[in-house]
């Protein structure tokens, strides 16, 4: 999937990619080259073909080599998915080329949104009627969002009606009148990947620019999209540890053996399950098996590293040794905050049981 040019040009940007963003602008250009984007897209509108689990092992096949390439692969893929899902045909095809070929950066600005779908905050844009003339007025915050390329990019937002209408889902695009975006984040990993916030004040929004006209129905209709892509980055990191830790064990490590069998026997029964649930629908319907796929993939991604530090023993503490666990060991600390995060997604998990149980 990844040609061996592109691997090794992950490998060695990785660092730089998780500490600064010196190559944050190479990113994009580098996955469209080899033709990413376009996995799970119908060929019929530029794509090659496959679904949703063609792309969630190439964001995997990303992951185990940079976390941050891949998040921003992620935040390019799920954008072109709402594109894929949205019935507003104008905007994909005004937009869908230019994404796939990577001259345009997608953002999801979901986060806030899917916590909202949860019952967990309340949004954080207002659309307000412009009197005598079509469309919105925007104000509010997206405080993160990733992807959001200073070069270009196009951003998904949900927004709350002042007039107490079904939510919208919108597309912001950068450069836009009232649209502003800050600096990066001051993260302590993943800075290569364009992570920044939003201040949206006055922004317009026409109807054309319309993702969807109810986020209460899209949004659950996109939740499988954009988990089971996310959940690439589990995916990918935990194979990458776990081969590490094989192939760096050495004499007196070979008490790990049976807890690497183990965990990648729990790993593989995961995507199994996780691709069963895609390649049917069921999540649509049953979004508990989505959620508890993403739960055990970061805890599987958290035992594979901790299992590289075991293989590694000392060296691991060495800068000057040319490991990689130091860095595995930032990326999958991000793993269980990523939204929807693991605490947010055991809540949905306990309020759901109780609703059941009553």
């Amino acid at each position: 999937m990844l040609a061996e040019a592109d691997r090794h040009w992950l490998d060695a940007q990785a660092e730089a990619l998780d500490s600064d963003n010196a190559q944050a602008h190479a990113v994009l250009p580098r996955l469209a080259a080899a033709q990413l984007f376009g996995l799970g897209v119908p060929r019929a509108i530029g794509g090659q073909g496959g679904d949703t689990r063609d792309a969630i092992e190439a964001i995997a096949a990303v992951a185990g080599h940079s976390l941050a390439a891949a998040f921003t692969f992620w935040g390019q893929r799920v954008f072109i998915e709402y594109l894929l899902q949205s019935p507003n045909q104008a905007l994909r095809e005004r937009w869908l080329p230019a994404l796939l070929d990577g001259s345009l950066a997608g953002a999801s600005g979901l986060s806030n949104a899917m916590k909202f779908l949860g019952g967990i905050e309340a949004l954080q844009i207002t659309a307000t009627r412009q009197e005598g003339a079509p469309g919105w007025r925007l104000d509010g915050s997206v405080p993160w969002c990733t992807n959001l390329r200073p070069q270009g990019f196009v951003a998904a937002v949900v927004v709350q009606r002042a007039d107490g209408g079904a939510p919208l889902v919108a597309a912001l695009q950068g450069g836009q009148a009232g649209v502003e975006r800050s600096a990066d984040l001051d993260l302590i990993a993943l800075r290569g990947s364009n992570t920044a916030s939003l201040r949206i004040e006055g922004a317009g929004l026409a109807a054309d620019e319309l993702i969807h006209d109810d986020a209460n129905r899209f949004l659950p209709t996109a939740r499988p999209e954009f988990l089971g892509l996310q959940c690439g980055l589990s995916i990918g990191l935990a194979r990458a540890a776990l081969a590490t830790a094989a192939q760096i064990g050495g004499a007196g490590r070979a008490v790990l053996d049976a807890s690497l069998v183990e965990q990648r026997q729990a790993l593989d029964a995961t995507v199994d399950g996780l691709y069963a649930g895609i390649a049917d629908g069921r999540f649509r319907t049953q979004p508990e098996a989505l959620f508890r796929a993403r739960l055990a993939l970061a805890d599987i991604a958290q035992a594979a590293v901790q299992l590289e530090l075991q293989a590694s023993g000392g060296r691991g503490y060495h800068r000057d040794q040319p490991l990689s666990l130091a860095r595995h060991w930032r990326e999958v600390a991000f793993l269980p905050i990523v939204t929807p995060s693991v605490v947010q997604l055991r809540g949905e998990l306990a309020r759901r049981a109780a609703q059941s149980a009553s």
